[in-house]
């Protein structure tokens, strides 16, 4: 798993041309941990250009390996993105960082935290105190938040109870119309039992 998101500075991406001659501006594919955003990426593969973040940060030279993983360098990565045409090819940014680098749009994927806690244990994804922390920031909105609070235009999709294929059909039919926006439609915390596995864990 990789580590938690970290805030950074906004910005606005290169563009290209689009399929149908107008430029288009990447996107970012977000979302906390486990929720599917790496499989929805591949499932979108062919009819878009799909880089993960590690990638673009290998790429840029603004990576650095690690055993558990590829660690960013968020600051220098949008910095490189932003004094580069890195972009222009790209259609989806996929990451947990992915809406903290310069794009103006982000489809920020949700999972009920008691369904992602058994997608992570299921996949033995990070060290157990990692999983827990994953499940409460997605409890608590942080990644929408953060998107929000960048000043990214947002697409929330519930992926919960639903394959990999169904959330891919509904990301594509979004970037083809760039419309309607659509956030603030989840409130986990609006269920008793995610509440109670919240107060739990910090028992």
């Amino acid at each position: 798993m990789r580590e938690p998101h970290r805030p950074a500075r906004e910005g606005h991406a290169p563009t290209r041309p689009g399929r149908t001659g107008h430029r288009r501006r990447a996107v970012a594919l977000t979302g906390t941990p486990g929720v599917g955003k790496s499989a929805v990426g591949r499932a979108l593969r062919g009819e878009w250009s799909v880089v993960e973040v590690a990638d673009l940060a290998r790429a840029t030279g603004t990576a650095r390996r690690l055993d558990r993983g590829t660690e960013v360098d968020l600051p220098r990565l949008v910095v490189a993105v932003r004094s580069s045409r890195v972009l222009d090819s790209v259609d989806v940014i996929v990451g947990h960082l992915a809406h903290l680098l310069p794009v103006r749009e982000a489809i920020v994927l949700r999972c009920h935290p008691l369904e992602l806690r058994r997608r992570l244990d299921r996949a033995r994804r990070g060290r157990r105190p990692e999983r827990a922390e994953n499940v409460v920031c997605e409890a608590l909105d942080l990644v929408l938040l953060e998107a929000s609070s960048a000043g990214r235009r947002i697409y929330e999709v519930d992926t919960t109870g639903r394959s990999v294929a169904s959330v891919a059909r509904e990301v594509d039919r979004w970037l083809r119309r760039r419309a309607p926006l659509r956030s603030g439609t989840v409130d986990w915390l609006a269920d008793p039992r995610v509440t109670a596995h919240l107060l739990d864990g910090a028992g």
